[in-house]
């Protein structure tokens, strides 16, 4: 039953796509550890799989003349192989990943509020998502009153807790958004599920207590593929396409902060 309604599930997401555009999936960077990043690959993995062909624009790691990315993209430099951002790999091809530091921190200081993602669509347009990696104080100025839900991934028991309600502290401050928060348990931490239960719980009270959100948490075990393609699925679901949808209501927008309390 339950791989039936995630393949519904996907199904009916595709054939939205379909009719959309570049849609954006904002992933926050946290720790930068290997099971993070593990994880990042995996779940853009589990998108390919599913038909929809995936770019990362990351943004901890800078471009340069050896490495070169999306600064040079943005200022029309000459690229290695010209083709390559402008043909969808296949299913089974390597995941396409751009190194995005000072791109995105260009277009999040120069671009205007709402229009700065706008920049990315002629770049990726071969693409079906754009999955976008980055600290919370670049995606916050990128996103800011957008329809997206970004993603924290935080660590298995009550690991990265307090750093995560940082993030989701400063992504409602600064962008008025909500995001969604996935405790990933690496291979053999089965047995720490409970205290990742409790850890998830506890960080909802805080987040509705402090900053007035109802935000949506999930376990995740890493060794197991459904856990890892039922979060891409979320994942892909809370993306906000590149076009004039991207604007989230500003009746819906305003409602985050009279709710926020900036003591904790």
């Amino acid at each position: 039953m339950w791989l039936d309604t995630t393949l519904h599930q996907g199904a009916g997401l595709r054939d939205m796509l379909a009719q959309q555009e570049l849609r954006v999936l904002p992933v926050l960077s946290q720790s930068g550890s290997d099971v993070e990043l593990e994880t990042l690959w995996q779940l853009c993995a589990h998108l390919q799989r599913l038909g929809y062909p995936a770019v990362v624009l990351d943004g901890t790691a800078p471009e340069s003349d050896e490495a070169p990315g999306l600064q040079h993209l943005l200022g029309a430099s000459t690229w290695p192989d010209s083709t390559a951002l402008h043909t969808a790999p296949g299913g089974n091809a390597s995941l396409a990943v751009v190194p995005a530091a000072r791109g995105l921190a260009w277009l999040a200081a120069t671009a205007a509020q709402g229009s700065a993602l706008q920049q990315l669509q002629p770049l990726f347009r071969a693409y079906a998502v754009l999955v976008l990696y980055a600290p919370a104080p670049t995606q916050s100025a990128l996103l800011h009153a957008s329809a997206c839900m970004p993603l924290v991934m935080t660590g298995p028991g009550a690991q990265g807790m307090v750093r995560c309600y940082q993030q989701l502290k400063h992504m409602a401050l600064h962008a008025g958004l909500r995001c969604a928060v996935a405790a990933i348990e690496p291979p053999g931490h089965s047995a720490t599920r409970r205290r990742t239960v409790e850890a998830l719980e506890t960080l909802q009270r805080s987040a509705q207590a402090h900053l007035g959100l109802h935000i949506h948490t999930t376990a995740v075990a890493a060794e197991r593929p459904q856990d890892l393609q039922r979060l891409a699925l979320q994942l892909l679901e809370n993306g906000c396409t590149i076009d004039g949808a991207m604007a989230l209501p500003a009746a819906q927008a305003h409602t985050l902060a009279p709710h926020l309390d900036r003591s904790h």
